[in-house]
């Protein structure tokens, strides 16, 4: 859940780079939420509440979908190609720094705590 939040709290950053973890749960927490608020839509016949909350979360998805592909060396315009940008996402990150930033993966410990204040 934190990784949800994290994304959120960066609502329209779309510098720098996305762990897979970090993207992935987004879509898996944004997934559950989404189809708990159709659901209650539903239920008291309100279908609009899942499209509000879809309007809510689509610049923070677009952002991770970015911050995902710069992650792994690509631009952020890869988003578009249907079924390579899924194999991007599911790609480990590039080793190293690249044009987009340091690899979040190798941030250390006294990094960590200075970037999340």
């Amino acid at each position: 859940m934190n990784y949800y939040i994290k994304v959120l709290q960066n609502y329209a950053n779309f510098n720098g780079r996305a762990r897979r973890s970090e993207y992935w749960y987004f879509v898996l927490f944004n997934f559950i939420i989404s189809l708990g608020i159709n659901l209650i839509g539903a239920a008291v016949d309100f279908d609009m509440l899942g499209n509000i909350y879809s309007l809510a979360v689509l610049i923070p998805s677009l952002a991770v979908a970015v911050r995902r592909m710069h992650d792994v060396g690509k631009s952020g315009w890869f988003i578009l190609i249907p079924i390579y940008n899924l194999i991007l996402a599911c790609t480990d990150s590039q080793a190293g720094d690249n044009e987009y930033g340091p690899n979040p993966k190798n941030v250390s410990a006294s990094d960590k705590t200075v970037l999340d204040s």
